[in-house]
Formats: C-alpha cells, sequence, structure tokens
C-alpha cells in the first residue's frame, strides 16, 4: 500500500473515531501515532508523542491564545455587552427592526473585545432577546440577528480563529487582524441592511419602540467608552507596530482586568470563575493543537497534502472553481464541528493547494473565516444556533433557520465581493 492511501485511511479513521464521539484532540493524536507506528516504526511514533506536548505548551506564540481568551472573560465580568447593548437600543430602538439592529452593532462591538463566535452568541442572546420579546419583535428576526451576529466573534479582530490561522500557516497574525477588520465592518452593515430591508417589506418583524431623549442617548454611551478605548488601543498598537500581537494580548487582558475592576465587576467569585474558564477553554484548543501536529507529522511522512495540492493544481479547472470546492469543504465541515478544529484538521491538507494556486494566505485566511461563520448557522447543525436554544429554550430550531436565511445570503454577497475585490481585505495590512 503507498503512503499516500495509508493516509487516506488515517483521515477515514479519524472520522470514525468523530463519529464515535471520540474528542477531537485525542482522536488526531491517536490516528497520528497510529499512521506513524505504520509509516516508521514504534519508537520514532513515542518520540513524537512524548516531544509535542511540551514543544506546543512552552510556545511563546500560543501564549497569545490564552491572553485574549482572559481578555474577553474580564470584558464579559465588567456587563460591557449589556453597556454597549443598552447604548444602541437608546439610540436605535425607535426605527423599525432598530433592536435588531442595534444587536448586530452589539455583537460586533462585543466581538471586537470577545474574540469568540459562540461566546458572543451566547452573551448576546441572553441580553437582547428578552428585549425584543418585550417589544413584541418575530422570534424569526429576533433569534436570526442574534445567531447571525454571534458569528462576528470570529471575524472582527482579536480573533482567536485568526490566530490560530496565522500559527498554523506561518502567516503574520497582525496582518490577519488588520485583514478582517474591514470585512468584518462590511458583513456588520450588509446586516443591518438585511433586518431593514426585511422590516420595510413586513413591518410586523420589528416593530418600533419608544422614543428616547437626546440627554438618555448621551448618557448611554457612557457604559462603552471604556471597551472601545481599550479596542483601539490593542488593534492600533498592533497596526503602528508598537505592539506585537502577542504584547497586544497582554495589554487586552490587564486593560479588560482594570475596566471591570474600575466598575467594581470584580469579586474573588467572578476572578477565579475568569481564569477557570479561561483555563478551560485553553486547554480545549491545546489539547486539539497537540492533536493536530501528531496528525500533522503522520499526515506530512504521507506525502498527502503535497499529492493533492499537485493533483488539484492540475485539473482542467479554473483556481476559483478548485477554490470554490474547498470553501464548499469548509462550509460542510462547520456545520458539525467547531471552527477552531476544522482548521486545525483540514489546513494541513488544503492549505498546500492553495500555495500552489498562488492565492494570498491573508486573503484565503478571511475567506476561509467568513465560510466557517456561514457553518455556525447553516442547517441542520449549526453550532450557533444550538448555543442561542440555551438563550431561547422555547423558540422551536425550525424558527431560527427560517430567520438566518436572509443573513446567509449577506454573508455569501460578502465571499463574492472579497472574491472580486480582495483588496477590501488587503488594504489595511499594506500600509501597516
Amino acid at each position: 500500500m503507498s503512503s499516500e492511501w495509508i493516509g487516506i485511511l488515517g483521515i477515514l479513521l479519524l472520522f470514525v473515531f468523530l463519529a464515535l464521539k471520540m474528542y477531537i484532540g485525542i482522536a488526531m493524536a491517536l490516528v497520528g501515532f497510529l499512521g506513524l507506528c505504520v509509516i516508521q516504526d514504534t519508537r520514532s511514533a513515542l518520540y513524537i508523542l512524548s516531544i509535542t506536548p511540551l514543544a506546543e505548551s512552552k510556545s511563546y506564540t500560543l501564549s497569545v491564545i490564552p491572553l485574549f481568551i482572559l481578555m474577553g472573560q474580564f470584558a464579559f465580568v465588567s456587563g460591557v455587552s449589556e453597556d454597549i447593548y443598552k447604548a444602541l437600543h437608546a439610540w436605535l430602538g425607535r426605527c423599525r427592526g432598530g433592536l435588531a439592529m442595534a444587536t448586530i452593532m452589539a455583537c460586533g462591538g462585543f466581538a471586537a473585545v470577545c474574540g469568540s463566535s459562540l461566546a458572543t452568541g451566547a452573551t448576546m442572546g441572553m441580553v437582547a432577546i428578552p428585549e425584543m420579546n418585550k417589544y413584541r419583535y418575530d422570534q424569526r428576526l429576533s433569534t436570526g440577528c442574534v445567531a447571525a451576529g454571534g458569528t462576528l466573534g470570529i471575524l472582527i479582530p482579536p480573533s482567536i480563529g485568526f490566530v490560530l490561522y496565522g500559527i498554523l500557516v506561518e502567516a503574520s497574525i497582525g496582518k490577519l487582524f488588520m485583514a478582517g477588520l474591514l470585512p468584518g465592518l462590511l458583513l456588520s452593515a450588509l446586516f443591518v441592511l438585511t433586518i431593514y430591508v426585511q422590516c420595510r417589506i413586513q413591518p410586523a418583524l420589528g416593530p418600533s419602540g419608544p422614543r428616547t431623549s437626546w440627554t438618555v442617548k448621551w448618557r448611554s454611551l457612557k457604559g462603552a467608552w471604556g471597551m472601545l478605548l481599550l479596542f483601539a488601543l490593542v488593534m492600533g498598537g498592533i497596526y503602528y507596530g508598537i505592539f506585537t500581537p502577542t504584547e497586544a494580548a497582554g495589554m487586552g487582558a490587564f486593560g479588560s482586568f482594570l475596566f471591570a475592576l474600575l466598575r467594581k465587576r470584580v469579586t474573588w467569585d467572578t476572578f477565579m470563575w475568569s481564569l477557570q474558564e479561561t483555563g478551560t477553554t485553553t486547554a480545549m484548543i491545546f489539547l486539539i493543537i497537540i492533536g493536530a501536529n501528531i496528525f500533522s507529522a503522520f499526515l506530512g511522512l504521507t506525502g498527502l497534502p503535497m499529492w493533492l495540492a499537485d493533483t488539484l493544481a492540475a485539473l482542467p479547472l479554473p483556481r476559483y472553481a478548485i477554490l470554490a470546492v474547498m470553501l464548499a469543504i469548509f462550509l460542510a465541515l462547520g456545520c458539525v464541528m467547531d471552527c477552531y478544529a476544522i482548521m486545525i484538521l483540514v489546513l494541513p491538507i488544503l492549505f498546500p493547494v492553495v500555495q500552489a494556486l498562488q492565492f494570498d494566505p491573508i486573503w484565503f485566511g478571511v475567506i476561509m473565516v467568513i465560510v466557517l461563520e456561514a457553518g455556525l448557522i447553516t442547517p441542520p447543525i449549526g453550532l450557533n444556533v444550538f448555543v442561542l436554544k440555551a438563550a431561547a429554550p422555547n423558540v422551536p430550531l425550525s424558527t431560527v433557520f427560517r430567520g438566518i436565511g436572509p443573513f446567509l445570503i449577506a454573508i455569501l454577497v460578502v465571499i463574492l465581493l472579497l472574491t472580486f475585490f480582495p483588496q477590501i481585505a488587503l488594504f489595511i495590512p499594506a500600509h501597516m
């Protein structure tokens, strides 16, 4: 049996383990270890199994992950998500669909200090859905906008997804952050436009709210300024080269803690809860990274990634047709798996294809993240939808998925715009 076929059988075995509900990090490590035993010998496999956890755990580059996660946890403790939503509620609540628009913008604001789509969706669901129910918003719109807005967490920087992508393909994390900024704002604007169009066609979807005075509107901004200033500091420091991404993450985590402390939201219990949640999430991601590195060592020895790259590059198809196939794979996997696991599992196989087709790796990273976003809210699974279910347990899944449909069209429009006009993503990184 050729080494390429051994690699294909290893991938099939991995999916069997995943179907049996084995944790993905352990499944990748086990398949990689067994594959190394077959291709080389048990001693070599044991050597890689022993050094990989230590090498990844002590990596300075990977320390950016727990720091950005900790920044998001302190932001949650400080109550910034509620403050951003209340401010936008005061400014937009009078418009038709205004609360849904405010939800999208608040998701974007919270994503800027959180970096996680699932956390953004869960947090904003608890804050926004009861408020929209109070003003008799249609459940399709209220749940659909929260599910869609939650996906902004992995696109608007700082994003853990961009951190992982940059580490996996050895691309600049700072440039990836900057590349995600304009597409993130564009997608947010299209989500808002989607709500506006729906409410113009069907006014009952999002009734108008009460008027608020200018005094109340200006006063509502008081609670959100601190986190917006912190976001500007972190991203501005990266853009101008004052901080590395890792240093910026440290500044962000410390600044987020100070903000929560100044607002008197930090108690011993909330402090320990933030550390515990950060540790749990970091351990989950690191276990996936360790397993993926063992699995990647196995795939590298099989030669499967390079064989696949050469085969796809030689196909008599336009390179954008091959890109569409790769994105379809990401979308299909995004419906049933965590986006971080997908990147770590699939990128070692498909990224050589991206290089062979001469696509810009920064641009591809943005496109891939947006497609993974779409997978988070695409039937039949859509992980963000099930996270949202905790905030709206009485809403049927069919109602949520019907509400998500128009937002998926907006995501498709952004993907097409980035494909035809790649400078939307590459303009800011080019001027760093």
